[in-house]
């Protein structure tokens, strides 16, 4: 079987370690050549860096393996690059939430103001990353999953439409999850239909594969439960915000309960909710920080006080099996049916066709082939609507340094309650990102 070379572009990310353990955990069905970590941050790298190549002298002595901020060493002779780039680090983030609260505005890295800020911090960044990976390794497939990703497929789609990049999102593999779990299944039993956008979709149908349809079980558990599930596997949303945001699923249900809804939803119907839930001083960006932040430098700094992983190993990150998956797609030419964020179309017959959605795609060599999800109900169709032109209207405001096009694209997200907000809102964006969004006119 053909031996692969990866490139992890954010190798002092904290998922990265998660990531490596779960590439290492499949190597009978995927294996590995090369491994690089890439990251702009030499400091930060380093010390997951140095942890990591004791784990691979020990668990997979044969793969060659380095860490660089050298663009040429990291992608020369790679077959496919992992992103996953945060723009701006945790204190960026940080402020992405805690600026909109200030004005009584949802505060989350994807959604609202705070991603757009994400959103116009990242793009220059991931056009670089894309522009590096094509100039040493122009075959090499770039599988993307940067938040936001709704935000950054629209700018590769105007910026890059020939670039060999798939963008893909973890939020389905991870409710599907807990959907096989009600259902006593496992993920691989089941197939799903859903459309929607990134961060903003319904699952219309869950079958198993002899075509059994659970959604009406799912649903009458969704509605008493949420998505919260007796059997807690999934390490990454298991803090007692995400457990919050697994709950709060049976109220986005109630909405329209033909449909299993997507949690980020909860951001778009009640946002009202979300500001008076949250602690202004302490978000989610400082959880991560004095959670998860801590806990993996702390066990890389374990492993290299001890100089062996023994005992204290990095958790395999199990919600990260989707990507062994999609690069198998690729290389193997498996058509793996995944759910994926391309342009539509004609996968939503009644969408846009320039839109980037989030549908089941059939992946092969070639990429994805979306599936048809047919004709999809008025209501869910003018939500979209209203956010796919946000998400359209950022990434115009950043080609053009338009000030109004932001301006336009605030006041239209449902998570924002006026023009006026939206304004004050953004001027102190603008202000905290002087350093990485483009000058706006």
């Amino acid at each position: 079987m053909k031996q692969f070379s990866i490139v992890i572009a954010g190798g002092g990310s904290t998922y990265t370690p998660g990531i490596v353990m779960m590439l290492l955990d499949n190597l009978d069905r995927f294996p590995i050549r090369t491994l690089k970590l890439y990251d702009n941050d030499a400091q930060r790298q380093e010390t997951l860096g140095k942890a990591l190549g004791i784990v691979l002298s020990e668990k997979a002595p044969d793969i060659e393996y380095l860490y660089t901020t050298d663009p040429e060493e990291a992608f020369t002779d790679v077959d496919f690059c992992f992103a996953h780039i945060r723009s701006g680090q945790y204190k960026m983030r940080e402020l992405d939430e805690k600026i909109p609260l200030k004005h009584g505005v949802v505060g989350q890295e994807t959604c609202g103001p705070g991603g757009i800020a994400y959103g116009l911090r990242s793009i220059g960044d991931m056009i670089e990353l894309i522009d590096i990976m094509e100039k040493y390794s122009p075959d090499c497939w770039m599988l993307n999953y940067s938040n936001p990703a709704a935000i950054i497929s629209e700018a590769c789609r105007h910026l890059r439409p020939n670039s060999k990049v798939l963008n893909i999102c973890d939020m389905p593999v991870g409710t599907l999850r807990r959907m096989s779990q009600i259902i006593g299944k496992t993920p691989q039993d089941l197939e799903v239909r859903y459309f929607g956008l990134n961060h903003f979709g319904w699952w219309t149908s869950v079958k198993d594969k002899e075509g059994n349809e659970y959604l009406p079980e799912i649903r009458d558990y969704v509605s008493e439960h949420g998505y919260l599930t007796q059997i807690e596997v999934d390490t990454q949303h298991m803090d007692q915000s995400w457990q919050e945001t697994h709950k709060k699923a049976k109220d986005l249900l109630a909405i329209d309960p033909r449909f299993l809804p997507n949690t980020y939803l909860k951001y778009y119907f009640y946002p009202d909710y979300e500001v008076g839930q949250a602690n202004p001083e302490y978000t989610r960006a400082n959880e991560v920080i004095n959670g998860r932040e801590k806990e993996v430098f702390s066990t890389a700094r374990t492993i290299l006080e001890k100089g062996t992983a023994e005992g204290s190993e990095f958790a395999i990150g199990s919600h990260a099996s989707f990507i062994v998956d999609l690069a198998r797609a690729i290389a193997f030419n498996t058509h793996e049916r995944m759910i994926m964020i391309v342009e539509n179309n004609g996968a939503i017959a009644n969408f846009d066709n320039d839109a980037m959605v989030e549908v089941p795609c059939i992946v092969g060599t070639d990429g994805p082939e979306p599936l048809n999800q047919g004709i999809i109900p008025g209501f869910e169709r003018a939500l979209m609507y209203q956010q796919v032109t946000v998400e359209k209207l950022v990434v115009q405001a950043y080609m053009e340094g338009s000030y109004q096009k932001l301006w336009q694209a605030l006041t239209l997200s449902k998570t924002v309650p006026s023009a006026k907000v939206a304004k004050d809102v953004l001027d102190d964006l603008i202000e905290a990102n002087k350093d990485y969004w483009p000058v706006l006119k």
